[in-house]
C-alpha cells in the first residue's frame, strides 16, 4: 500500500513533527527541574553538615584560646575573637549573595534548544 500524498498527509506529518518536538521539549524540561531540584536539595544538606561541623570546630577553638589567655589577656581574647567572628560572618554573608545572584538560568538548555528549533520552522525569506 503506498503513502497517501498531499495536502493532508503533509499536515499531519508535520504535526507530528512538532508534537515530537514538544514531547522532546518537555522531556528535557522536566530533567533538568529534577536536576535543579536534586542539586539544591544537595546542596542544603551539605552546608548544613558544615555549619554544625563549623560552628561546633569555632566554638572549643574559642574556649580554647580563652582558657590559654585566662590569666593575662582574656577580655582582649574575647573582644578580639568577637570582632573576628563577626567581620568573617559578615564577609561569608557578602559571598553567599554574590553567589545567588551569579546562579545560572533555569532551564538555559531547554530555552536554547527551543531558539534552535524556531530557527529551523521559521522560513527564511
Amino acid at each position: 500500500m503506498s503513502q497517501p500524498t498531499g495536502l493532508l498527509a503533509s499536515l499531519k506529518r508535520l504535526t507530528g513533527t512538532i508534537l515530537a518536538i514538544i514531547q522532546t521539549r518537555l522531556d528535557l524540561l522536566s530533567i533538568e527541574l529534577e536536576e535543579e531540584r536534586l542539586r539544591v536539595r544537595q546542596m542544603l544538606l551539605y552546608g548544613s553538615l558544615a555549619l554544625f561541623f563549623f560552628g561546633l570546630a569555632i566554638l572549643l577553638l574559642t574556649v580554647f584560646v580563652v582558657a590559654l589567655f585566662w590569666d593575662t589577656y582574656r577580655l582582649q581574647v574575647v573582644g578580639g575573637l568577637a570582632v573576628f567572628f563577626f567581620v568573617a560572618g559578615l564577609l561569608l554573608w557578602n559571598a553567599l549573595r554574590r553567589l545567588a545572584r551569579e546562579r545560572p538560568k533555569l532551564f538555559s538548555s531547554s530555552l536554547a534548544e527551543l531558539a534552535d528549533d524556531i530557527d529551523r520552522l521559521t522560513p527564511k525569506p
